[in-house]
């Protein structure tokens, strides 16, 4: 009975000490699949992936593709790709009135200040920073043309404008701007009806000024085709002599003659001595 008693609890004793050596064991393999997993950061493509440490931007600028980073820092994934705010504006020209620009911005993320952007503005840096700088933009550039051109030919110019002010204060801010694209302008009733009045007028007299140039042309055409037909008569009219009219009038008469139609020849005309002939086939 003794024996029994005694190893009972030594056998007991073994079995925990295994249990707890496997429970060891899984504990350390656990931590070292955690440890792997954290270790790998994926950033997607069209992505870069910047680093923090408890929540301090390292800097570490990660591209697309798989990597092996502490496991400690945290991969924060910003878009690079180019994106486009579209901006709906009420704003005053040189005169004062109200129009309506539909603009479209496109712009990237300078994936080499990816880091700077994170740290001083954020994933939302376009809330902060590119809508803003846009609509302030806009506002500038309109209120140094006049309603009339930015309806007729200045859009162009508009938008170069606009690129330019947004180039220059977004480029410092990590933000990279691709182009201004103006889609639409909407003016008031009243003054939007004026300009294409006023164009069609303009398109009107254009037309006119075609035409009368046209005839002008024209007329001067038929001037100088009028002096040459006077011209023309003037040097055959002093190359035709009398003695010429006889001589070819001699010339036919006798061509008749020799004709074998029946014919009545008279001679001796009083006016100028040529035969007459009278006569029918």
């Amino acid at each position: 009975m003794s024996e029994y008693g005694i190893g009972r609890p030594k056998i007991i004793e073994a079995s925990g000490g295994a249990i707890l050596r496997s429970a060891g064991i899984g504990a350390v393999v656990l931590i070292v699949l955690v440890l792997v997993w954290t270790s790998i950061a994926y950033v997607p493509a069209g992505h870069v992936g910047v680093l923090t440490l408890f929540g301090r931007v390292t800097g570490d600028v990660l591209p697309e593709g798989t990597h092996v980073v502490n496991p400690f820092k945290v991969n924060n994934t910003l878009s690079v790709r180019t994106q486009e705010i579209k901006e709906t504006a009420s704003v005053p020209s040189n005169e004062g009135l109200i129009i309506t620009l539909d603009t479209s911005l496109l712009f990237r993320l300078n994936p080499g200040q990816a880091s700077e952007v994170y740290r001083s503005l954020g994933p939302h840096y376009a809330e902060l920073v590119v809508e803003p700088n846009l609509r302030s933009a806009i506002r500038e550039a309109t209120a140094s043309h006049s309603a009339n051109a930015l309806y007729s030919g200045e859009r162009e110019r508009v938008a170069l404008e606009i690129a330019e002010t947004l180039t220059r204060e977004l480029n410092k801010r990590g933000v990279i701007v691709e182009n201004i694209l103006l889609r639409d302008i909407q003016l008031p009733a009243a003054l939007k009806t004026s300009i294409e009045t006023k164009q069609q007028a303009e398109q009107e007299s254009l037309a006119m000024s075609f035409r009368l140039q046209k005839e002008k042309q024209e007329a001067e055409r038929k001037r100088i085709e009028a002096a040459g037909i006077r011209d023309f008569q003037q040097i055959v009219a002093q190359g035709i002599s009398p003695q010429l009219l006889e001589w070819k009038g001699i010339e036919a008469t006798e061509t008749l003659a020799k004709s074998a139609n029946s014919k009545i020849v008279v001679i001796g005309n009083p006016k100028n001595g040529l035969p007459l002939i009278l006569g029918h086939q």
